[in-house]
């Protein structure tokens, strides 16, 4: 069997993301990319985008799978461009396409796919982003990382972990 390739989906806001937000992001990408990850994210603006620039600028592969149906609105640095037509729908299939999330900044969209992950046993790494609370006040374990590199290598760990115990998916 050949060694499996991990995908990593990245996460966080879109156009309203922050100059400090995207640089995070976008070394995110470049590392996962060093490490031979594909980086899945949801094509668009923000950290998609500099997410997408990151690994494309060290050779990786990037997967946009968009909200709309058209090709055309994926960013420039998409290497594989799949339009959904789902709106906001696919972001259930950014989470379930990855063996690990990277949530970077916060916006409600990233709350969605940080819960998806949550709820369906997909590990997450946050960067900053949303601090979840249960219904006592209680803080969630959501794993936490103070800085790109710290949240690629858990990501990967993690991922690799999860690649190794689905069924039918050879161990990396």
């Amino acid at each position: 069997m050949r060694a499996m390739t991990l995908n990593v989906a990245v996460v966080g806001p879109g156009a309203e993301a922050d100059e400090a937000i995207r640089g995070v992001a976008h070394e995110v990408g470049r590392l996962l990319a060093q490490r031979g990850a594909v980086v899945v994210t949801g094509g668009l603006g923000g950290v998609m985008e500099s997410a997408a620039a990151g690994a494309r600028a060290a050779g990786g592969i990037v997967v946009g799978l968009l909200p709309g149906a058209d090709h055309a609105e994926g960013n420039a640095d998409l290497t594989v461009t799949l339009p959904t037509g789902l709106g906001e729908v696919r972001d259930a299939l950014v989470v379930r396409g990855a063996h690990a999330v990277i949530c970077v900044g916060g916006s409600w969209g990233t709350l969605v796919e940080v819960a998806l992950a949550m709820r369906t046993g997909v590990p997450v790494v946050c960067v900053g982003g949303w601090r979840i609370l249960d219904a006592s006040g209680g803080e969630q374990a959501v794993t936490r990382a103070d800085d790109a590199a710290s949240a690629v290598e858990l990501a990967l760990k993690e991922g690799s972990r999860r690649a190794g115990t689905r069924g039918g998916m050879p161990s990396s």
